[in-house]
């Protein structure tokens, strides 16, 4: 399953309506890796909020262990999970379901702010890394700018040049259908216009980052 997950980010191709700005690995060390992937969603931060912490609705269900996106859940609350049900039908819960997958699990969660959850995606979830990663909203007007940061380190046998590119291709591809689901909802006014945030913008995401730190 694992190597399943690692060729398919690899031959995964992002969304071309709602490209994030930006995108790009920010630091590699021999140890670890950074990428970062911004974008303006034309919604509110309430709605974005929402819409995020429903992974179900945006994650891609080929990133998933069971191929299936909607046996995702997410509780926002510091300890909860981002989860997986391994289900036999439809109707199978927590508790009548063969199985779970934890994919992370919430450190910090400030509503319609900040979610940060501790997690090893993927095929890194059997090499012994640890991995952040840091969803930041920042209000600007009607709509929102949003910032994925994850952030990789530890001890893992893929190498740094190969699994970095990999990585950043699927945060990138999971901020873009997050995007997409207020492109889709609202066709007729986002038709032709740019949704990237302007790269002044990365002064106030920092700001915003630092106030939810404090």
């Amino acid at each position: 399953m694992a190597k399943l997950a690692f060729h398919a980010i690899l031959a995964m191709a992002a969304l071309a309506t709602v490209t994030p700005a930006r995108a790009e690995v920010t630091n590699t060390a021999d140890n670890g890796f950074t990428v970062q992937h911004q974008t303006l969603i034309d919604g509110n931060a309430e709605a974005v909020w929402k819409a995020m912490i429903a992974p179900s609705r945006y994650w891609n269900g080929d990133h998933s262990w069971t191929g299936d996106a909607d046996n995702f859940y997410l509780v926002p609350q510091a300890g909860g999970c981002f989860c997986e049900l391994i289900r036999t039908t439809s109707a199978d819960n927590i508790r009548t379901s063969d199985g779970s997958v934890q994919h992370m699990r919430v450190i910090y969660a400030h509503n319609n702010k900040m979610l940060r959850m501790s997690g090893a995606l993927g095929p890194l979830q059997s090499e012994a890394v640890t991995g952040t990663l840091t969803m930041l909203l920042d209000p600007q007007g009607e709509k929102t700018a949003v910032r994925f940061t994850y952030k990789v380190g530890g001890y893992m046998e893929f190498p740094v040049d190969q699994i970095a590119p990999a990585v950043d291709g699927v945060i990138g591809e999971q901020l873009t259908r997050l995007a997409a689901l207020f492109a889709e909802a609202d066709a007729a006014e986002t038709d032709g216009q740019d949704s990237s945030a302007d790269p002044a913008d990365d002064e106030k995401m920092d700001a915003a980052e630092d106030d939810n730190r404090d």
